[in-house]
Protein backbone atom coordinates (compact mmCIF):
# COMPACT_ATOMS: atom_id res chain seq x y z
CA UNK A 1 0.00 0.00 0.00
CA UNK A 2 1.24 3.81 -0.93
CA UNK A 3 2.76 5.48 2.48
CA UNK A 4 4.65 8.75 3.57
CA UNK A 5 8.12 7.74 4.61
CA UNK A 6 9.81 10.08 6.26
CA UNK A 7 13.57 9.52 7.23
CA UNK A 8 15.64 11.02 9.87
CA UNK A 9 19.24 11.67 8.49
CA UNK A 10 22.07 11.64 11.24
CA UNK A 11 22.69 7.71 12.40
CA UNK A 12 19.99 7.02 10.03
CA UNK A 13 20.80 7.57 6.52
CA UNK A 14 24.67 8.14 7.10
CA UNK A 15 26.79 8.38 10.26
CA UNK A 16 27.34 10.93 12.42
CA UNK A 17 27.56 10.42 16.23
CA UNK A 18 30.65 8.42 15.61
CA UNK A 19 32.92 11.34 14.81
CA UNK A 20 31.72 13.02 18.37
CA UNK A 21 32.20 9.83 19.80
CA UNK A 22 35.81 9.24 18.38
CA UNK A 23 36.62 13.00 19.66
CA UNK A 24 35.32 12.66 23.10
CA UNK A 25 37.57 9.70 23.40
CA UNK A 26 40.11 11.60 23.05
CA UNK A 27 38.83 14.49 24.84
CA UNK A 28 38.49 12.72 28.03
CA UNK A 29 41.53 10.63 27.65
CA UNK A 30 43.18 14.42 27.67
CA UNK A 31 41.51 15.65 30.69
CA UNK A 32 41.78 12.52 32.87
CA UNK A 33 44.42 12.82 35.26
CA UNK A 34 44.85 11.94 39.06
CA UNK A 35 40.97 12.17 40.81
CA UNK A 36 39.92 12.83 37.60
CA UNK A 37 38.57 9.42 35.34
CA UNK A 38 37.21 9.21 32.06
CA UNK A 39 33.55 8.61 33.34
CA UNK A 40 34.15 11.70 35.11
CA UNK A 41 34.44 14.01 32.39
CA UNK A 42 32.07 12.40 29.70
CA UNK A 43 29.47 13.16 33.04
CA UNK A 44 30.44 16.51 33.09
CA UNK A 45 30.08 16.77 29.21
CA UNK A 46 27.29 15.02 29.11
CA UNK A 47 25.33 17.73 31.24
CA UNK A 48 26.86 20.62 29.66
CA UNK A 49 25.80 19.46 26.34
CA UNK A 50 22.18 18.93 27.25
CA UNK A 51 22.21 22.28 28.90
CA UNK A 52 23.77 23.69 25.62
CA UNK A 53 21.19 21.60 23.27
CA UNK A 54 18.29 23.18 24.67
CA UNK A 55 19.92 27.04 24.77
CA UNK A 56 22.14 26.68 21.77
CA UNK A 57 20.75 24.05 19.74
CA UNK A 58 23.43 20.86 18.36
CA UNK A 59 26.03 20.47 15.55
CA UNK A 60 29.68 20.82 15.61
CA UNK A 61 30.02 24.41 16.72
CA UNK A 62 28.20 23.73 19.52
CA UNK A 63 29.84 20.73 20.37
CA UNK A 64 33.53 22.40 20.23
CA UNK A 65 31.69 25.11 22.73
CA UNK A 66 30.50 22.54 25.15
CA UNK A 67 34.10 20.75 25.28
CA UNK A 68 35.52 24.43 26.04
CA UNK A 69 33.29 24.61 29.18
CA UNK A 70 33.77 21.18 29.69
CA UNK A 71 37.53 21.71 30.06
CA UNK A 72 37.20 24.92 32.41
CA UNK A 73 34.95 22.97 34.48
CA UNK A 74 37.07 20.41 34.99
CA UNK A 75 40.13 21.96 35.60
CA UNK A 76 38.58 25.10 37.34
CA UNK A 77 40.16 27.77 35.52
CA UNK A 78 39.32 29.54 31.93
CA UNK A 79 41.26 27.70 29.10
CA UNK A 80 44.89 28.74 27.88
CA UNK A 81 45.09 29.84 24.33
CA UNK A 82 46.73 26.29 23.88
CA UNK A 83 43.79 24.38 25.24
CA UNK A 84 41.60 26.60 23.05
CA UNK A 85 43.59 25.98 20.09
CA UNK A 86 43.23 22.08 20.41
CA UNK A 87 39.81 22.32 20.83
CA UNK A 88 39.35 23.86 17.58
CA UNK A 89 41.46 21.69 15.99
CA UNK A 90 38.96 18.89 16.73
CA UNK A 91 36.47 20.93 14.03
CA UNK A 92 38.39 19.77 11.00
CA UNK A 93 36.95 16.20 11.87
CA UNK A 94 34.06 17.44 11.13
CA UNK A 95 34.56 19.50 8.11
CA UNK A 96 34.97 18.62 4.58
CA UNK A 97 32.17 18.12 1.99
CA UNK A 98 31.79 13.88 2.49
CA UNK A 99 29.40 12.01 3.96
CA UNK A 100 29.56 7.86 4.71
CA UNK A 101 26.40 6.35 4.14
CA UNK A 102 25.03 3.52 5.92
CA UNK A 103 25.11 -0.05 4.27
CA UNK A 104 22.23 -0.67 2.10
CA UNK A 105 20.66 3.40 2.26
CA UNK A 106 21.07 4.23 -1.74
CA UNK A 107 19.36 0.83 -2.32
CA UNK A 108 16.89 0.92 -0.59
CA UNK A 109 15.74 4.49 -1.14
CA UNK A 110 15.87 4.19 -4.77
CA UNK A 111 14.08 0.90 -4.32
CA UNK A 112 11.21 2.84 -1.90
CA UNK A 113 11.20 6.14 -3.87
CA UNK A 114 9.53 3.95 -6.31
CA UNK A 115 6.44 3.20 -4.44
CA UNK A 116 6.17 5.92 -2.02
CA UNK A 117 6.62 9.49 -1.28
CA UNK A 118 9.79 9.95 0.92
CA UNK A 119 10.28 13.20 2.47
CA UNK A 120 13.73 14.24 4.89
CA UNK A 121 13.57 15.60 8.55
CA UNK A 122 16.85 16.53 10.53
CA UNK A 123 17.62 18.65 13.22
CA UNK A 124 20.51 20.80 13.92
CA UNK A 125 22.66 23.40 12.02
CA UNK A 126 21.04 24.80 9.08
CA UNK A 127 24.47 25.41 6.90
CA UNK A 128 25.96 21.86 8.24
CA UNK A 129 22.96 19.71 7.91
CA UNK A 130 22.65 21.19 4.84
CA UNK A 131 26.17 20.46 3.43
CA UNK A 132 25.30 16.75 4.67
CA UNK A 133 22.26 16.53 2.43
CA UNK A 134 23.81 17.77 -0.48
CA UNK A 135 27.10 15.44 -0.03
CA UNK A 136 24.67 12.31 0.38
CA UNK A 137 23.50 12.13 -3.12
CA UNK A 138 20.48 11.30 -1.90
CA UNK A 139 18.21 14.46 -2.16
CA UNK A 140 16.76 13.36 -5.71
CA UNK A 141 14.65 10.69 -3.90
CA UNK A 142 12.82 13.64 -1.12
CA UNK A 143 9.95 15.34 -2.29
CA UNK A 144 10.93 17.35 0.27
CA UNK A 145 13.71 18.24 2.67
CA UNK A 146 13.08 19.63 6.10
CA UNK A 147 16.52 20.94 8.85
CA UNK A 148 14.75 22.07 11.75
CA UNK A 149 16.70 23.30 15.10
CA UNK A 150 14.19 20.66 17.10
CA UNK A 151 12.10 17.70 16.46
CA UNK A 152 9.10 17.57 19.06
CA UNK A 153 5.49 16.77 18.36
CA UNK A 154 4.86 20.62 17.06
CA UNK A 155 7.17 19.92 14.06
CA UNK A 156 5.11 16.01 13.39
CA UNK A 157 2.13 18.67 13.05
CA UNK A 158 3.54 21.07 11.32
CA UNK A 159 4.95 18.68 8.71
CA UNK A 160 1.75 16.68 8.74
CA UNK A 161 -0.45 19.49 7.83
CA UNK A 162 2.08 21.23 5.33
CA UNK A 163 1.40 18.17 3.12
CA UNK A 164 -1.63 17.15 4.51
CA UNK A 165 -0.30 13.66 5.49
CA UNK A 166 -2.83 11.07 6.43
CA UNK A 167 -0.85 9.84 9.90
CA UNK A 168 -2.20 6.31 9.52
CA UNK A 169 -0.28 5.83 6.10
CA UNK A 170 2.78 7.77 7.63
CA UNK A 171 5.68 6.25 8.95
CA UNK A 172 8.74 8.32 10.99
CA UNK A 173 12.14 6.29 10.22
CA UNK A 174 14.95 6.57 12.69
CA UNK A 175 17.28 5.50 15.51
CA UNK A 176 16.80 8.58 18.00
CA UNK A 177 13.63 6.80 20.30
CA UNK A 178 13.41 10.91 21.98
CA UNK A 179 13.31 12.96 18.45
CA UNK A 180 12.21 10.39 16.08
CA UNK A 181 10.31 7.74 17.80
CA UNK A 182 8.00 9.64 20.46
CA UNK A 183 7.22 12.56 18.94
CA UNK A 184 6.31 11.20 16.12
CA UNK A 185 3.85 9.06 17.74
CA UNK A 186 2.82 11.70 20.15
CA UNK A 187 1.78 13.23 17.08
CA UNK A 188 -0.54 10.60 16.17
CA UNK A 189 1.62 9.08 13.37
CA UNK A 190 3.47 5.42 12.90
CA UNK A 191 6.98 5.23 13.33
CA UNK A 192 10.23 2.77 12.44
CA UNK A 193 12.85 2.02 15.04
CA UNK A 194 15.96 1.28 13.31
CA UNK A 195 18.84 1.23 16.42
CA UNK A 196 21.95 2.46 15.88
CA UNK A 197 25.31 1.46 18.29
CA UNK A 198 26.49 5.16 18.40
CA UNK A 199 22.96 6.83 18.61
CA UNK A 200 24.15 9.82 20.91
CA UNK A 201 23.28 9.66 24.74
CA UNK A 202 20.95 12.20 25.05
CA UNK A 203 18.85 10.58 22.53
CA UNK A 204 17.91 7.92 24.40
CA UNK A 205 14.92 7.01 25.65
CA UNK A 206 12.40 4.25 26.69
CA UNK A 207 9.95 2.78 23.81
CA UNK A 208 7.09 1.54 24.76
CA UNK A 209 7.46 -2.75 23.44
CA UNK A 210 3.81 -2.80 23.40
CA UNK A 211 3.09 -0.17 21.12
CA UNK A 212 2.15 -1.58 17.91
CA UNK A 213 2.68 1.19 16.01
CA UNK A 214 6.47 1.10 15.78
CA UNK A 215 8.27 -1.29 13.73
CA UNK A 216 11.53 -2.58 15.55
CA UNK A 217 14.15 -3.61 12.46
CA UNK A 218 17.59 -4.27 12.67
CA UNK A 219 19.22 -2.68 9.62
CA UNK A 220 17.98 -0.12 6.51
CA UNK A 221 17.79 -2.47 3.82
CA UNK A 222 14.58 -4.18 5.81
CA UNK A 223 12.73 -1.74 5.17
CA UNK A 224 11.75 -3.21 1.28
CA UNK A 225 10.14 -5.95 3.06
CA UNK A 226 7.73 -3.81 4.88
CA UNK A 227 7.02 -0.96 2.28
Amino acid sequence: MWAVLIFDADDTLWENNVIFERVIDEFTGWLAGPGVDRRAVRGVLDGIEAANAVRLGYGSRVFLRSLGECLERVRGRAATAAERARIAGWGAAFAGDRVELIAGVAETLAELAGRHELLLLTKGDAEEQQRKVAASGLTGHFRGVHIVPEKNVATYEELTRAYGLVPERTWMIGNSPKSDILPARSAGLNAVYIPHDHTWVLEHEELDPGDAKVLRLGAFGELVRHF
